[in-house]
């Protein structure tokens, strides 16, 4: 198996923010709207990475070094999008989307976006 730090991201089990791609938590109420909150960066080509990419690309099969630097632009992103959460007040982020787009030809623009919200779990 893979290292999940490597391949994968996301805030952990204990984490100060619930991020959430839905539109609210079982077992929870949302009490407030705090409102849209992005993390955003833009990251630039690596030129070694770029060469291994392109003669990968050539023979087929993952682009792991690309792969690599895509993971971490979105954990990247995923942190300023928590930490606009917490300075808003908010404990959680409903329905959390990316978007990924060129930035004219120069690099890689990722954007974790979505609402900001306070939440509470429901009484028993």
């Amino acid at each position: 198996m893979s290292n999940l730090d490597e391949y994968g991201g996301g805030p952990g089990p204990n984490a100060q923010v619930l991020v959430v791609t839905t539109n609210d938590v079982p077992g929870y109420r949302v009490e407030r709207i705090i409102g849209e909150v992005f993390g955003l960066t833009v990251r630039s080509r690596h030129i070694g990475t770029q060469i291994g990419a392109s003669l990968k690309s050539m023979l087929g099969g993952e682009l792991r070094g690309l792969t690599k630097t895509l993971v971490e632009s979105r954990n990247q992103a995923m942190e300023r999008l928590i930490e606009q959460t917490v300075a808003r007040g908010g404990n959680a982020v409903l329905m959390m989307r990316f978007d990924v787009t060129e930035a004219a030809d120069l690099g890689t623009e990722i954007c974790a976006y979505g609402t900001a919200a306070v939440i509470s779990p429901n009484p028993s």
